[in-house]
């Protein structure tokens, strides 16, 4: 391990959330001591790395060191740790006390957020609290400068331009006066907050004005200031201003933990030499570890310590870090350099900072096992340290832990007896055993009522289930993390730690296509092993807004020199010299139009420095399977990253090992039998020695399960390496029933399937509505056309596909071949509006049809009377846009551009009395639908994938067991909710009626009503949704195509179902939905569409929702906005209030129900676009009063600075959202138009205008209605 300094110790400590790991290198010792101890035990210590080192000294000096002394660190060479006390207290919101410092008009700015709901479904909008208790705002504001601004506005305050960091010329409106800002400040002490996060408009380029709050704010006695522009300078206002709160949140706690940690240490003889790990894999010292770079210090510790230790040395292949806790699993990824990211979101909370890739799945060994609807559950809930699994003796829940157990995969006589009253007792396998009985009599009470002649599953086959469900839900972040991009998961070896980790090593792998595994010989404690592996790490980062180029290059390489010296400068004060400081350049590059940034790092071959477009074009193409021709390259930001080189912990070679490894015992093993496997210990066996499995290896702590056909090797370095020498396992399927177990494995691998469709889309696509709103869906299909299973992407799209599908199939019939893909738009196809364009592939097998793949995508432009193809004011179907019924895309493998084209550019209609224009943003269209292809040529591989692991004839019985499984889970629903309708309302037909019958009706803005009668047969499980009573096809736009109804129904049944069930055709099997053609909800081919979509679906869903007593109406619209030119065109959709519920709240300011699209940062927003936002805020007291307020809407102000063309469309301005039960009336939405001399026009629920420079457009979104009578 390398030779310590003069005789001492180096400590390497991973405090975690349950227990502290301890690596320490002794002198005179081949191998280092390992310690564990719990984190928290006040009875015993105050602090467990401080009792760890001193225990460690104890034994090493010989000396008694009482725990009321401070330890001496003569024997201390250095301590690095990493710590979870940021993620507890993040976790756990218990931080500092904070305020929020932020430009006037935006106070609500880091609530709203990107204004998206953390899960569609969940009608409470649950959203993860605050981290600042108050907000000041303050009158400073900074405006960019945009090349489209009128020269005359430009001369006119002239006398206030400056140049800011980034190179963007820009203008000093507001600069913030400290007579003002004193006695606001003041306010915040005397409540006893004494950190403030500041974070004001473009900031990032010119920071003067937060430098200005900050020094005042230190001057007037804050403890803690964070300025989001010292933290991260980059553009976007939301994650750099949460970055803000989030640090000032938690850098009082470090900074506590810390100098508590410092003083009990005696420093007669040196100060401790101690640093810690930061979220990027770097080491910094205490004065420069911050809560914004601490929350992933732990995991980073993992990642510093397989990657430094296994890769280039144990294998030459990548490497996927698994990480398997407690509570949650931890995935990465190493190939040679640390994968890192500049934007992540841990508890809820965006940090723009650099980061290592880890991906944190809710799936660990104390994932609690339900078995609910037919399947098999495992997490996302934790049963947690306390009271901990069934085997724990604490009376808890049965978790994977204890699944385990059952199956020999835990030996509990190698396993700490530290449990019961006296804690001294071993697992409970008893109490275990009786708990999967209970389970198992309801199993397999349920399997004999779907097949009376299925065999009794044993507890030890349900404890198998339930692994093989843990299993999967772990493999999905793992493909995720690789696939989407653009790596091949079978291509890597999966590097296995943590204290679960190594008993599901072999079974992930095999699952993953994976044929190698490495465990490390510390897997145990690699973290804290990685710490000792780690260098000092310093970043330094700047804005620069360029086109890149000779010139702009010329002004990079100034910037990069006076970064480096800025680097080399804060590590040679930490002690390093300059032969041991690397430094590595990065532009964070874009192209020109596009979201989506890469961090590219200068290369150098042979001494000559690479091409930095060369390599973002590399690296584009690698990641997104295309590249942009034509296109600016633009640079963001410049970047340097110093590295102090430390080479501390050296991993040093075994002899060969000589004889037979040594059997420690036998022990039963359940691998689909029972197994008699022997048990070897690691410390016993050497470098060479071979063990086939079915075997058990006891590392410390970790149990290492070897399955059956593999084979483990004892490595050079004393690892382990697994080699999978078995194909992949098959399912096997009952004959008249699902296996509940492989049921829920399919659940899981379909619905990974759409979701990998929608991440390859998602990279593949350019739009801005696509890459960044996230405004798609993605879907897999049977060769009937019906749903298997649909990502929750977008729910106006939920089942509306199907439609589409099985209008095509009955359309094309045999004229259906391999290589076809289908597109088409039109309502009467099963569209929904025509910016959806919809691509379906056929999946053929050995030449039969077998299943479909599709997708939706919102195209920002498909021509039409207006820019945006979102005409607020259409009357006919043809005036938005070009109309495709049915055109094969590609046919038989060749792409149909020009047909294409000419239906896009030339859009026709005979009825038209006018030329309607076609799309302005032809080469977007292009490239969306190649990435829309794209998207579903990944679902026919993955599919193709399932057949060969299965059959086809497998995979399509689970096609229709999956359907039959959500139609269980609705049916169950409807029996459940009619007992509580019925309590609540006044029904017909008496109490003990099975048939329960409820009417509501809402209204459009026009007076157009949506009738719907709901009728429930509680015996059966069924519902009728009849709209007959509707009002006819209107003279506008928001007929809504059949297809939205049925959306609406699906999504409001999966909000109903308190279980996270797939969505598929059987979701709509118990269920009938009646239209009655002609109506505005059925219209003719004629009709314009456009905002049923957005508009009209928001009103079916608060009148379904409303039927079955389940909330208050939400804001019900979307309030889409747009404006451009013929040279550009921008679409946005806002938020507004949810309606409250039984036992909730509204929400504020958040999307509902049938969109979830991102809206865009102000910061890009106003450097994209010649315009000035001016307020963004929450639209108080705009929530409907009740017992349960409805959520308030929004308020969006936008100036806009050269001429435009302007569209609103939205609803609410005239019917508001309702309340329920005695709960009020949300407030109606608005729309104004402010003139430059400042005359306000109210333009109405849908109008197109044409705004001048200086005119200002105020939207007030509804707020949502109130339950019950107000208090």
């Amino acid at each position: 391990m390398g030779s310590c300094n003069e005789g001492k110790i180096r400590f390497c400590i991973d405090r975690g959330g349950t227990f502290t790991d301890i690596y320490a290198e002794i002198p005179g010792q081949a191998n280092g001591k390992v310690l564990k101890l719990l984190s928290v035990d006040p009875a015993n210590y105050d602090d467990a790395p401080v009792e760890g080192i001193r225990r460690i000294l104890e034994e090493y000096t010989g000396e008694r060191i009482p725990r009321n002394l401070k330890i001496p660190t003569d024997k201390i060479e250095w301590i690095r740790m990493g710590t979870t006390v940021a993620t507890n207290a993040l976790l756990e919101r218990k931080g500092e006390r904070i305020a929020l410092c932020v430009t006037r008009g935006f106070r609500d700015l880091l609530y709203i957020g990107k204004q998206t709901r953390p899960n569609i479904f969940d009608l409470t909008v649950t959203k993860p609290s605050n981290l600042y208790e108050e907000v000041v705002e303050i009158d400073e504001r900074i405006e960019l400068i945009h090349e489209k601004e009128e020269e005359y506005t430009k001369q006119s305050y002239s006398a206030n331009l400056v140049k800011g960091i980034s190179g963007d010329l820009v203008r000093v409106v507001n600069q913030p006066k400290e007579e003002e800002l004193k006695p606001l400040l003041k306010g915040l002490l005397e409540k006893g907050i004494n950190s403030l996060a500041v974070v004001f408009m473009h900031s990032y380029t010119y920071p003067q004005h937060e430098v200005i709050v900050g020094k005042l704010a230190e001057s007037l006695g804050f403890r803690h200031v964070s300025l989001s522009s010292a933290l991260s300078p980059m553009v976007r206002a939301v994650p750099r201003g949460l970055t803000a709160t989030v640090d000032a949140y938690l850098s009082p706690v470090i900074k506590e933990y810390l100098s508590g940690f410092i003083t009990k240490f005696d420093e007669t003889h040196g100060k401790v030499n101690v640093l810690f790990m930061q979220s990027d894999g770097g080491l910094a010292p205490e004065n420069r570890f911050s809560g914004h770079k601490a929350v992933l210090s732990g995991p980073a510790g993992g990642v510093v310590g397989y990657s430094q230790t296994l890769f280039g040395i144990e294998t030459s292949k990548p490497l996927i870090g698994f990480d398997m806790g407690g509570t949650s699993t931890d995935v990465s990824r190493y190939a040679g350099q640390y994968e890192q990211v500049l934007e992540t979101q841990i508890a809820g909370v965006i940090i723009q900072a650099t980061q290592l890739d880890i991906n944190t799945v809710a799936a660990g060994g104390g994932s609690k096992l339900k078995f609910q609807f037919g399947t098999f559950r495992v997490g996302p809930e934790s049963v947690g340290a306390q009271p901990g699994p069934v085997c724990y003796r604490k009376g808890g829940e049965l978790a994977v832990t204890d699944a385990n157990l059952i199956l020999g995969y835990i030996i509990p006589d190698h396993f700490p007896c530290i449990f019961g009253p006296k804690e001294d007792q071993p697992l409970d396998i008893n109490t275990t055993r009786e708990e999967f009985r209970k389970l198992a009599k309801q199993v397999n009470s349920y399997r004999r009522n779907q097949d009376p002649d299925a065999t009794d599953m044993t507890i030890e086959e349900i404890a198998q289930g339930f692994v093989d469900v843990a299993n999967e839900t772990m493999c999905r972040p793992i493909r995720q993390l690789t696939e989407m991009k653009g790596h091949e998961t079978r291509n890597h070896a999966l590097a296995c730690f943590g204290g679960a980790g190594p008993q599901h090593a072999c079974a992930i792998a095999r699952a993953l296509g994976m044929n190698e595994i490495l465990i490390h010989k510390f897997c145990g404690i690699l973290s804290a092993y990685g710490m000792g592996l780690a260098d000092v790490v310093e970043e330094v980062q700047e804005p620069y807004s360029a086109v890149y180029g000779s010139d702009s290059l010329l002004e990079v390489s100034q910037r990069e020199s006076l970064l480096i010296k800025e680097v080399k400068q804060k590590l040679k004060e930490q002690g390093f010299k300059e032969d041991n400081i690397v430094t590595q350049t990065y532009l964070n590059l874009r192209y020109e139009g596009t979201d989506t940034s890469i961090m590219v790092k200068q290369e150098f071959e042979g001494g000559n420095a690479s091409d930095y477009a060369a390599e973002f074009s590399k690296q584009f193409r690698h990641e997104y399977g295309f590249d942009l021709q034509n296109r600016n390259i633009l640079i963001s930001d410049v970047r340097v990253r110093g590295i102090g080189v430390t080479n501390i912990l050296k991993p040093q070679p075994q002899a060969p090992a000589s004889g037979n490894p040594e059997i420690e015992g036998n022990y039963p093993v359940y691998f689909g039998s029972w197994h008699d496997s022997p048990l070897y210990k690691l410390e016993n066996l050497g470098y060479g020695h071979v063990i086939l499995g079915p075997a058990i290896i006891m590392n410390g702590n970790s149990t290492v399960i070897v399955e059956p056909n593999c084979r483990a090797t004892i490595t050079k370095y004393g690892n382990i390496k697994i080699e999978i020498e078995a194909p992949l396992s098959t399912a096997k399927v009952a004959e008249k029933a699902a296996d509940v177990v492989q049921l829920s494995i399919f659940n899981h691998r379909f619905m990974g399937i759409a979701e990998q469709m929608g991440r390859t889309l998602q990279r593949t696509s350019i739009s801005t509505n696509i890459k960044e709103r996230l405004d798609f869906s993605c879907a897999l299909f049977g060769p009937d056309g019906g749903l298997v299973a649909n990502a929750p992407h977008i729910p106006a799209h939920l089942g509306a596909m199907s439609t589409t599908v099985s209008w095509h199939l009955k359309y094309w019939g045999e004229n259906l071949n391999e290589g076809d893909v289908l597109l088409t738009n039109h309502p009467c196809a099963g569209g929904s509006h025509l910016p959806d364009m919809t691509v379906i592939t056929p999946i053929f097998h050995n030449g039969k049809l077998v299943f479909f793949v599709a997708n939706r995508g919102h195209h920002a432009e498909i021509g039409g009377i207006t820019p945006g193809s979102m005409p607020p004011l259409s009357k006919f179907i043809w005036e938005e846009g070009a109309t495709i019924f049915a055109f094969k895309l590609v046919e038989k493998g060749i792409f149909q551009e020009e047909g294409i084209v000419k239906l896009l550019q030339f859009p026709s209609a005979d009825e038209a009395p006018y030329k309607i224009p076609g799309t302005r943003r032809i080469q977007d269209n292009l490239s969306d639908l190649r990435a829309q292809i794209a998207a579903n040529q990944r679902g026919i591989n993955l599919v193709g994938e399932l057949i060969e692991q299965y059959g086809l004839e497998t995979v399509q019985d689970y096609m229709n067991y999956v359907r039959l499984n959500a139609e269980e889970a609705v049916r169950e629903m409807l029996k459940s909710i009619v007992p509580r309708i019925k309590s609540q309302t006044a029904i017909p037909g008496g109490e003990n009626s099975n048939i329960l019958t409820v009417e509501e009706e809402d209204y459009m803005d026009d007076g157009s009503v949506i009738h719907l009668k709901l009728t429930i047969d509680s015996d059966k499980g069924e519902a009728v949704f009849d709209f007959s009573g509707t009002s006819e096809e209107v003279y506008g736009n928001w007929n809504a195509p059949k297809a939205v109804a049925a959306a609406a129904v699906i999504y409001s049944l999966r909000c109903l179902v308190d279980a996270d069930i797939p969505l598929n055709q059987g979701c709509l099997a118990p269920v009938k939905i009646h239209i009655p053609p002609g109506s505005f909800l059925s219209p003719s081919d004629k009709a314009a569409v456009v905002s049923g979509n957005v508009l009209t679906s928001q009103r079916l869903t608060d009148v379904i929702l409303t039927a079955f007593q389940a909330c208050a109406c939400s804001q019900g619209c979307m309030s889409n906005l747009t404006f451009g030119d013929d040279t550009f065109g921008y679409y946005e959709t806002i938020g507004g209030g949810a309606g409250a519920g039984p036992t909730w709240d509204g929400t504020s300011g958040v999307h509902v129900h049938m969109t979830n699209s991102q809206i865009t940062d102000v910061e890009i927003l106003e450097q994209r676009y010649a315009v000035i936002v001016h307020k963004f805020g929450i639209r108080e007291n705009s929530g409907g009063d009740g017992y349960h307020k409805g959520g308030n809407g929004i308020v969006r102000e936008i100036e806009f600075k050269c001429p435009v063309t302007l569209s609103i469309l939205s609803e609410r301005r005239v019917h508001a959202p309702r309340g329920l039960k005695g709960g009020k009336n949300g407030a109606r939405g608005a729309n104004f138009l402010i003139r430059k001399d400042n005359r306000k026009i109210y333009i109405g629920g849908k109008n197109t205008v044409q705004a001048q420079a200086g005119d200002i457009i105020q939207i007030l979104t509804p707020g949502g209605g109130g339950w019950g009578f107000p208090k």
